[in-house]
């Protein structure tokens, strides 16, 4: 999944990636959080551009826990789904980067 992180202050992918982990653990419990097979494959500070990596059968659930997040930490942010694709070089072709 390509995402943008719409914020006016600065947040780390470690920062993000605790607070998607979080979510998803909130709403389906860690049995839920452990078949998203959720990692970090790209992160542009800069840009505010992320490729997350998740098993096909979850991204349903990591879309649901995504539109939740609000907040991280005390930072206000929103969180867009770009593009979702099979596999990472398909992706990086639906997004041209």
């Amino acid at each position: 999944m390509a995402l943008e992180i719409d914020s006016k202050e600065p947040i780390g992918s470690d920062e993000f990636m605790d607070a998607l982990w979080n979510c998803v653990a909130r709403l389906y419990g860690e049995y839920g959080a452990s078949r998203t097979g959720l990692s970090l494959i790209d992160y542009d500070a800069e840009r505010r551009f992320l490729v997350v990596r998740a098993a096909h059968t979850a991204v349903e659930m990591v879309r649901t826990a995504l539109a939740s997040i609000t907040r991280i930490g005390n930072k206000s942010v929103a969180i867009h789904v770009l593009c979702v694709s099979g596999t990472i070089k398909a992706l990086y072709k639906k997004i041209r980067l």
